[in-house]
């Protein structure tokens, strides 16, 4: 299920046994977007390994999201609730936004033979 906005919440409820659109909901206190990467390094992974154009489709969704509403005057900006159709900027840009989202983001859109992941590990953990 969309959000209005198109960004995933911080996080959501599956309704075990509920039908489609019922299935999910974003709890009160999950509503933010914080920019994080998981989504994304997963996208990457399934693409990686499956070459499916389902996947590089979905990069492509997420990331134009990102740039209909977090995008601002020096960056890009959390947001406050996905549920709202043009969602409040918190002014706040995580590092792993560049680090991490962008980069999978890119590399999912990019040639497959731009990372070969037999001879390369990502890491971006401390």
């Amino acid at each position: 299920k969309e959000s209005p906005s198109g960004l995933a919440p911080e996080y959501v409820n599956y309704n075990i046994g509920a039908q489609a659109p019922s299935d999910m909901s974003i709890p009160g206190d999950a509503p933010h977007n914080l920019l994080r990467p998981e989504a994304a390094e997963a996208i990457y992974y399934m693409w990686y390994n499956t070459g499916d154009q389902k996947y590089r489709r979905m990069a492509y969704d997420i990331f134009s999201a990102f740039e209909k509403h977090c995008k601002s005057d020096y960056g890009y900006s959390a947001i406050s609730d996905v549920r709202d159709e043009i969602p409040r900027h918190k002014d706040e840009q995580e590092s792993f936004w560049l680090a991490e989202t962008l980069k999978y983001l890119y590399l999912t859109l990019a040639p497959r033979s731009t990372l070969n992941l037999d001879e390369w590990v990502l890491n971006t953990e401390a």
